[in-house]
Formats: structure tokens, sequence, C-alpha cells
């Protein structure tokens, strides 16, 4: 349903991100049996129709509850979509797809009608949280529906697919690798400004902070299938050398021999690799003779540009992210070639850093010097536990009000069923 308000640009601003964003989320759970709606296709992620449901119940919390102090519109879905209601396998029994499209739509018109008199002076922030809590919820559906289709095509005999919304546009041509880019980037050493204090960034992301890092070089491009392949073939899943001890560790209970969005295809060859554990790229890493950025080293090369001397929002810039400029939002519907966007590099002529995979780097998530929680302490705090590892970038089902070069997601580094490459560094450190 469309909505209009007769107040600030700012507000309709506002109310149009909702709009676009939820739009977006209708298509993807567009023509979904019930089936899928509720299956648990693996015991670390809800059933996608989960996710549906919780982002109306956060809304209607942040939204009715907490700031237009309204009761709870449907107390009995409290302890089915809160985060911490219930583990993830009693998750399943939901009510069926209409009743939850009638939840979101009576939160959503309640939540725009308190949008007319809401103080924005105050409330921005919870506004800008919300269309990203909603974006990064929706890539976890799509990973969830990824892991459905994978499990059916492993079947003798597939049931039917639930088919992950792909665009009608082409994937781009790819000329990697290009003539004359040098084999690996060199980066001065320097300082250069970390994190974001804009209106748009999250609690983790803050506050923008100086970090000095001498000289590196780094990949111009995240690893590909092809290059990738290499490591299968010469048996790097059997060779402990490659391996920490940690990740040989996992490897023999994982018991992998490949990534798991792996497909053997000559025509994927310039695509990057997606769906490795960190585990899995750091030994790749070490079989080239390289490592992993650590995050600074990531967003440095993504977003600094030396000659202005100014970090960048996007790799290219500040011009407001569209399809041109990455691989992102469901538009394309799967990986694309690393070289499938050549004017959108970083200043230092870093290619595919936003959007296609997230990519894996060495650094622990955890909070910067200053960091002060919103709005609520089990957003980023309670990760901040040296056992998760940072990713940057985004990937081809990201959603633009989520992707920019300060964004950090964070996993447990044996996850593999993200959409997740990598890229390598030599040096610094």
């Amino acid at each position: 349903m469309i909505y209009k308000l007769q107040k600030s640009s700012l507000k309709e601003e506002i109310l149009q991100e909702f709009q676009r964003c939820r739009a977006k989320t209708l298509t993807l759970f567009e023509g979904m049996d019930d089936a899928t709606f509720r299956y648990l296709a693996h015991a670390d992620f809800s059933p996608a129709g989960w996710h549906l449901g919780h982002v109306a119940f956060t809304e209607s919390l942040w939204i009715l509850e907490r700031s237009a102090k309204e009761s709870c519109l449907y107390p009995q879905y409290r302890q089915l979509f809160a985060a911490d209601g219930l583990p993830k396998h009693e998750r399943v029994e939901l009510p069926n797809i209409e009743e939850i499209y009638d939840y979101l739509d009576i939160v959503r018109k309640k939540v725009v009608n308190y949008l007319e008199i809401a103080d924005l002076e105050d409330e921005e922030p919870l506004w800008r949280f919300l269309l990203q809590h909603e974006s990064q919820h929706c890539e976890t559906a799509s990973i969830v529906l990824q892991l459905i289709n994978n499990q059916q095509l492993s079947l003798p005999t597939p049931h039917s697919q639930f088919p992950i919304p792909h665009s009608p546009f082409p994937i781009p041509h790819s000329q990697f690798p290009i003539p004359g880019l040098p084999e690996m980037i060199e980066i001065p050493a320097g300082e250069f400004q970390m994190g974001d204090n804009s209106i748009n960034a999250l609690d983790n992301e803050r506050p923008m902070h100086r970090v000095y890092l001498d000289t590196y070089y780094i990949d111009p491009y995240p690893v590909t299938c092809r290059q990738y392949k290499d490591f299968i073939e010469v048996g790097g899943y059997t060779k402990p050398k490659y391996w920490s001890e940690c990740g040989w560790q996992w490897l023999q209970k994982a018991n992998v021999k490949q990534p798991l969005y792996w497909q053997n295809n000559p025509a994927k060859d310039n695509h990057p690799v997606c769906g490795v554990s960190w585990y899995e790229a750091e030994a790749y890493a070490r079989f080239v003779g390289k490592r992993l950025p650590t995050e600074a080293e990531w967003e440095k090369a993504a977003s600094w540009n030396p000659q202005r001397k100014l970090r960048n929002i996007y790799p290219w810039g500040d011009e407001k992210i569209r399809n041109m400029h990455c691989n992102h939002n469901h538009e394309i519907g799967t990986t694309t070639p690393v070289d499938a966007y050549p004017t959108s590099k970083s200043a230092y002529g870093l290619f595919d850093t936003l959007g296609n995979v997230w990519e894996w780097t060495e650094s622990w998530f955890d909070g910067y010097k200053g960091f002060r929680y919103y709005p609520y302490v089990g957003y980023s705090r309670v990760y901040f536990d040296k056992k998760h590892r940072v990713l940057k970038g985004g990937s081809w089902a990201t959603r633009p009000w989520v992707l920019r070069c300060s964004f950090r997601n964070w996993y447990y580094p044996e996850v593999r069923e993200i959409f997740a490459g990598f890229r390598c560094v030599k040096g610094g450190e």
C-alpha cells in the first residue's frame, strides 16, 4: 500500500524509503508456499517466514510501543518474533503468510500515522536503523532460500524449487584480468579516517577515528572461482600445512571439500568464490603466500581518497548508490564477474568492493574507542566476544541502505552459509 504525508520533506523522504524497502521485501516473499515459508533449512538460521514476522514486530516495538507509547498490538506474537523469544528450531510454528502480511500492513499503517507527529530531531536515527534492520533480515531470509534450493538440488528427485528473484538483465561481460592492472595494489603508509558519524551509521561504525597503517599490498579483485579452483585441485582441503590449528579442527568436523555454493562451471570462473568460511579463506591466503586483510586495511583501500585526503562513503565517491555501481539488492540475483563494474573502482583502484560477495577480514568484531550502544545493548555489544570475524562490503542480496564502506557485518569464522568471499593482502602489520 502507498502512503503519503503532508509534512516535512524529511518525513516524506523517510516514508518513501520505508515504502521502497517494504516493496522489495514483499517481492522476495511473493509466490512462496507455506512449506518454504516455515522450513528450517539450517539449525543456525530461522525460517524465512520468521524474519518477515520479526520485521513487523520490531517496527511495532520501537515505533509504536517505545516512541508512540502505545500498547503492544499483538502480544501473542511477542515470544515468537522477539529476537530472544524462542530458539530457532521452535520458530517453525508460524502463522500463515496471509496473517503475517496483515500484521505487516496493520503495523505499517499505524507507524505512518505516527510519523506525521514524530519528532525526527530526536528519532531520525531510529527510523534509519529500522530501514537497515529490515534490509539485514531480508538478506538472511535470502540465505535461507538459497540453502533450501541447494538442498533440493542435491536430492535424487528434487521437489519444486523456490525461485529466488532474478533480474531480466544479463550478467555483465567480464574482461578479467584487465590488461595492465598490477597483480596487487600498493596502499602507501599513512593515516585515514575509519568509521562513520553520519545519521545512517549504526552504533558499531561510530565514532569515526583516524588510523595509521604501514604500507601494504592488496588484491584488486576478490578471489575468483578460477583462482580458488587451483586450491581445490592441489588438494588444499587435505593438506594441514595450509590451515591454522583451529581451521584444521573445523575442517575435520565439517568434512567439506569445496565452498558451499561451488559450481564447477567455466562460465563462473571470473565470479568471486562464494560460500566460504573464514577458515577456508585463511587457508587459501596461506596457499598463495598472502593473508587476509585487517578490517582497517580493507576499509582504507576501499574508501580513502589520497588526493583529497578524505574518506568516501562509497568506493566511487559520495554519489548515492545506483544499479550501475555494483551488484546488489537482488537486481541480478546471483554473483557477477569481479570486473563487471569498472567505473565504480575505489580511488586506489580496487574493483568490486561493494556488493557481489561479503569479504572476510582478519579482524575480530569489537567496538571502537568511545563506542556507545544504540538503540539497545544486544544489537552490537553482545557480539564483542572475540568469537566473530568482521566482513565488509555487502553481497548481491544486500540492500542499498546497508551498503557503504564503513558498514560492518560479523559472523563466527566457521559460518559458510552467508554470501561471503574474500581478497588477500601482503606486507603491512
